[in-house]
């Protein structure tokens, strides 16, 4: 029999506002809108010999950190072939997709490197940041499983897993 170990944090505070749009298969795209997103986190690592995967309370601010970041932004599609992202003067960026222009300041924007601002890449997104957290903070701690979930409205979530072989 496998033992398996993790630890699963959901966490009031784990949450960020932040406007986007999809862009649809058939090139059609949503209107710029907003989410109160919420984001969910398992863990699984090999316990420790103190009984632990991770201390929680060292895990927390790490995906605090990862959430900040995000909060109050508008999320871009860096890696979308059609969607377009420049600067436009000293301190704006233009956006543009289709007939679509958004001229916003440089620090309201964040560009993605992913191809569509779904719950369920930005979950992968920030599964991928926290991995990277995660071996710069704690590095004999091998994480075995990872998994990541992205509410955008209650009862809707994009989930991204990571699993070692």
């Amino acid at each position: 029999m496998a033992q398996r170990w993790s630890i699963d944090l959901a966490k009031e505070n784990f949450k960020f506002s932040a406007a986007h749009f999809l862009i649809f298969p058939d090139g059609s795209a949503e209107r710029l809108h907003g989410h109160n997103y919420r984001v969910f986190v398992e863990i699984e690592a090999g316990l420790s010999h103190h009984g632990l995967v991770l201390d929680f309370k060292m895990v927390k601010p790490l995906v605090r950190e990862l959430c900040d970041g995000l909060d109050e932004h508008f999320l871009v599609p860096g890696l979308h072939p059609v969607l377009r992202c420049e600067p436009a003067g000293d301190d704006a960026v233009e956006v543009r997709y289709q007939e679509r222009r958004y001229v916003v300041p440089r620090e309201d924007v964040i560009v993605l490197p992913i191809n569509n601002t779904s719950s369920e890449n930005l979950a992968a997104w920030i599964a991928g940041e926290l991995q990277r957290l995660l071996g710069e903070r704690f590095p004999d701690v091998f994480v075995t499983r990872l998994r990541v979930a992205v509410e955008e409205t209650s009862g809707q979530r994009g989930v991204y897993y990571f699993e070692v072989d």
